[in-house]
């Protein structure tokens, strides 16, 4: 085992569905009666290979369909976890997008009932929810979501987030759905510099106030963009592996995550849609190390960037630090 392996980690940015282990899916899939484009398991990991970001979205709405019940969420919720507990990850917030599962006639509350019930089987490990109001939808959708979850933080939901279609949803259509959520108190966390430019990522601070970035491997379109980055510390959740799978990037080397670090900007390291994307936080380090040149010490200071970035209270953050910094193999 590797020692990135048994290192314990947090991670801020990953989607619950986009995390389902592959067996599961696929039990899914056979009891709604299977699918002609995957006629094996082994074939799920052929449909997980995207032309493009478009291409994604497009598997990620295929892959929902076969998520249609409560009792589904509480499945997957499970599966996830224990898979996470597994990694010795022991933190996660982890967004879910309650409104794409609205055409099965599930509402959101029991959703995220459901998401928690699963979750709670699992210990070792603390997940708390971030909810997508997703980009794509109208504002008017996205409000009402916002409202509906702001009334579900006894299930953990802790704040919300803004994924989708980037490329044709700039951040600012969504101003008066995020400044709601700050007048309720919700944390905000945006997809921004993944589909789209430098620009998205200055609607995101702008319009949005967003408390965190999500991806932001763009922001090196705009010199004076990386400058507030580093200046102000704006916490980036940055998923170079994949940047890569859905050709936001070419290649690691193009990516710009260790310059970021070096230069000193609040980075934390995550995995967005590991099942659909097949790595681990643990490839996710590996690969930092083997072609970044970062060492053991770089990582743990990585892990202990998610702890500073992530929406605990100051004492959940420092019992965290402490029950990390007591592990072992920690650097």
């Amino acid at each position: 085992m590797r020692w990135v392996d048994r290192l314990p980690k947090v991670e801020l940015h990953v989607h619950l569905e986009g995390s389902i282990p592959l067996d599961a899916l696929w039990q899914l899939i056979q009891q709604y009666g299977g699918d002609t484009s995957v006629p094996t398991m082994s074939t799920i990991e052929e449909r997980f290979t995207y032309r493009d970001f478009p291409h994604f979205i497009e598997t990620w709405v295929w892959k929902n369909q076969f998520i249609r019940t409560a009792a589904d969420f509480t499945f997957i919720a499970e599966a996830v976890a224990r898979d996470w507990a597994a990694q010795n990850i022991r933190y996660v917030e982890a967004h879910y997008s309650p409104t794409d599962f609205s055409r099965h006639g599930i509402s959101i509350g029991d959703i995220t009932a459901a998401l928690r019930t699963g979750l709670h089987r699992v210990s070792g490990i603390h997940v708390n929810l971030i909810a997508d109001v997703v980009r794509d939808s109208s504002v008017a959708q996205a409000m009402r979501t916002l409202e509906t979850v702001a009334e579900l933080r006894h299930y953990g939901v802790i704040g919300i987030g803004l994924g989708g279609s980037e490329q044709n949803h700039p951040p600012e259509k969504m101003t008066t759905v995020f400044a709601r959520a700050r007048q309720l108190g919700m944390h905000a966390t945006i997809h921004a510099g993944e589909a789209a430019g430098a620009q998205s990522v200055w609607g995101a601070i702008n319009a949005l106030k967003a408390e965190r970035i999500g991806h932001a491997a763009r922001a090196t379109e705009d010199r004076s963009l990386c400058e507030f980055l580093l200046k102000r510390q704006l916490p980036l959740e940055m998923c170079p592996l994949s940047n890569i799978r859905t050709g936001v990037v070419s290649t690691f080397a193009t990516h710009p995550i260790v310059p970021f670090i070096r230069q000193g900007m609040l980075v934390t390291v995550n995995t967005d849609d590991p099942k659909m994307f097949n790595n681990t936080l643990a490839d996710e380090y590996t690969l930092l190390m083997e072609e970044g040149g970062l060492n053991e010490h770089d990582i743990c200071m990585l892990i202990d960037n998610a702890i500073t970035a992530s929406w605990l209270s100051d004492e959940q953050k420092s019992a965290l630090r402490s029950s990390m910094h007591a592990h072992p193999d920690w650097r």
